[in-house]
């Protein structure tokens, strides 16, 4: 992903607070992750940081990725890492304990048949979820009125880019 795309300044246009919006907006998602993720938590900040290096034919670039490609709320040039969390489907095949809500005295649950595997269908919307916020990341950083006016702009940003 080219550097560049999101905002350091704005809490509401950082591109990892955007991703993290629309996949927790999928049913049953219950987590986000960019790059290392929860497992950053447990590190120490040195683990935790990509180094950046500099070669005459290659330019910038980072041995690694721990930060999934989005530091500060912007693209930093390296591959986008993100990653949701789903929680299991609700089928049951025995009945958890419960209460009923009107004689309010224990009672078990219904047993309950649904999907088998709801993950399939939500990488679908996963996917398209962070294919929109791509795009209009994409729009906020180059604008236009048309595609043709969107696509010379881009490829402007991606001449800067190469001349850092």
């Amino acid at each position: 992903m080219p550097a560049g795309l999101g905002s350091y300044t704005h809490w509401d246009r950082k591109l990892d607070t955007r991703l993290a919006a629309a996949l927790m907006s999928i049913q049953a998602v219950k987590g986000v992750e960019v790059g290392l993720g929860f497992a950053a938590a447990s590190q120490r900040g040195s683990q935790v940081q990509d180094e950046i290096f500099y070669e005459q034919n290659r330019g910038f670039f980072r041995a690694n990725n721990r930060a999934g490609g989005i530091e500060g709320g912007v693209t930093n040039g390296e591959t986008l890492v993100v990653r949701g969390a789903m929680k299991p489907i609700p089928t049951l095949a025995r009945p958890l304990q419960s209460v009923d809500t009107i004689t309010r005295e224990p009672a078990e649950a219904a047993v309950e048949r649904s999907d088998v595997c709801a993950v399939p269908a939500a990488c679908v919307i996963g996917e398209a979820l962070v294919a929109w916020e791509l795009a209009r990341a994409c729009l906020e950083k180059c604008g236009g009125d048309s595609l043709e006016e969107l696509k010379d702009n881009w490829d402007r940003h991606l001449s800067y880019l190469k001349g850092v």
